[in-house]
C-alpha cells in the first residue's frame, strides 16, 4: 500500500474529523467526494503536513510521516486558489520549488522545460500570471507541483472555477498524468467529476467517512441514503426482503404496501433497494415486456435534467425516472397524467441493513 491514513482525527470548535482511515495504492486516481464543509480539504492539508492531526498516523511507502516536515514528505498539493506568484514569470513559478534544493540552474531549466512541454505550456514560459487564462493558470500550478516529482499529487477542487470546455481539457490532462503513473488524490463536491476520473472513491459527510471503495462499488452499491443521493441514485428505499411466489425471485416490501420483485439469494430481512432511474421504462398502456415490475402511477413533476427529462412518479412511493426529451414528447407526458412504469427484477439491487 502506498499511502495509509490510520484513524486520523482533528477537532475544531464547531467541526471534527473523526477516525478517518483509508488506503491509496500506487497509480490510483482517488477522489474524496463530499459537500462543502465535509472535511475534504482538511484531509489533504493533514496529508501534506500543513496541519497536524490530533491523533492517528500517516504511512507513506511503509514510512510513518505523521510528524515529518512538510518539505520532506514528497507530496505535492495544488491549492484551490492555485497560489501562483503574480510577480514571477511562468518559468520562475514552475522552477520556484527547486530553487532552495541546491539544484544547478541548468538542471532546473531542463526540468522546467520538460514538465512545461508535457503540460503544453512551454510557449508561455516568459509570460506573467496576470496575462494567462484560467486553464493556463491551472497548468502552471500543476507544473510547479509536478516539477518536484512528488509521490502523490493532491488536488483541491481543481475544476471548480473554470468553464465546461476547459474542464474537459483539464480532465484529459489529469487522466494523462495519472496514466503516466502519477498517484492522485482529488477533492471535489461534484459527483460527475468523480465518475469521469476516479478508480477509487471515498464519500465524506460532516467529518465522517461514510463509504470507500472502487468507483463501481460506491456508485452502484451505496451503503446509505446519503451516499445514494450524493452519488446520483434517486431511487433508494428501505424495505423488507421476503420470499416470492415466482421462482428465483424475492419480494422487497416498501412501506408495508409496495411490492418490488428482484433477483437475490439473500435470506429475508431488512435492507434497502436501489433502482437506477435510467433503467425504468414509462408507457401509457400496460407494458407488454418481460419486466416483472409493472406499476401504475401519476406524474407529479417533470424536471429538465441536462439533455434528459426527469419524471417524479407517484406509485405509492415517489420514484424518479430518467427519459429522453423525445420520449417525453412522443408519450405526450404532462404533470398529473397517469402512466405505467416498468423495470426488470435484475435492475433492482438489494443492500442488507
Amino acid at each position: 500500500m502506498m499511502l495509509e491514513l490510520k484513524n486520523i482525527s482533528k477537532k475544531y470548535d464547531s467541526f471534527s474529523l473523526e477516525d478517518i482511515s483509508l488506503s491509496v495504492e500506487k497509480g490510483d486516481y482517488f477522489v474524496l467526494l463530499g459537500a462543502s464543509g465535509a472535511g475534504k480539504t482538511l484531509i489533504l492539508e493533514i496529508i501534506a503536513g500543513i496541519i497536524q492531526a490530533d491523533k492517528g498516523e500517516i504511512i507513506l511507502d511503509n514510512e510513518n510521516i505523521t510528524n515529518k516536515k512538510i518539505q520532506k514528505r514528497e507530496i505535492g498539493l495544488v491549492f484551490q486558489d492555485l497560489a501562483v506568484f503574480p510577480h514571477l514569470s511562468v518559468k520562475e513559478n514552475i522552477g520556484y520549488p527547486l530553487k532552495n534544493k541546491k539544484i544547478k540552474k541548468s538542471v532546473i531549466r531542463e526540468k522546467v522545460n520538460s514538465i512545461s512541454r508535457k503540460l503544453n505550456i512551454d510557449h508561455i514560459l516568459n509570460r506573467k500570471p496576470l496575462t494567462l487564462s484560467g486553464g493556463e493558470l491551472q497548468r502552471v500550478a500543476l507544473a510547479r507541483t509536478l516539477v518536484s516529482n512528488p509521490k502523490i499529487l493532491l488536488l483541491d477542487e481543481p475544476l471548480s472555477s473554470i468553464d465546461i470546455q476547459l474542464k474537459n481539457e483539464l480532465r484529459k490532462l489529469l487522466r494523462r498524468i495519472n496514466n503516466a503513473g502519477q498517484t492522485i488524490i482529488h477533492v471535489t463536491h461534484d459527483y460527475e467529476e468523480a465518475v469521469l476520473l476516479a478508480n477509487k472513491v471515498a464519500v465524506l459527510n460532516e467529518g465522517k467517512l461514510l463509504q470507500t471503495g472502487t468507483a463501481r462499488e460506491v456508485f452502484q452499491f451505496p451503503k446509505s441514503k446519503f451516499v445514494a443521493s450524493f452519488t446520483g441514485v434517486r431511487n433508494f428505499f428501505p424495505c423488507i426482503l421476503t420470499p416470492s411466489d415466482s421462482e428465483g425471485l424475492k419480494n422487497a416490501i416498501i412501506d408495508n404496501s409496495i411490492e418490488i420483485k428482484l433477483q437475490n439469494d439473500k435470506k429475508q430481512g431488512e435492507g434497502f433497494i436501489l433502482i437506477h432511474d435510467n433503467a425504468i421504462i414509462v408507457s401509457n398502456e400496460v407494458p407488454k415486456t418481460s419486466a416483472c415490475n409493472n406499476l401504475f402511477g401519476e406524474i407529479l413533476e417533470i424536471v429538465p435534467a441536462n439533455t434528459s427529462i426527469e419524471l417524479i412518479v407517484d406509485i405509492g412511493i415517489k420514484i424518479s425516472v430518467l427519459i429522453s426529451l423525445e420520449s417525453c414528447k412522443n408519450l405526450s407526458l404532462f404533470e398529473g397524467k397517469k402512466v405505467w412504469v416498468s423495470f426488470k427484477a435484475t435492475n433492482v439491487k438489494f443492500l442488507p441493513k
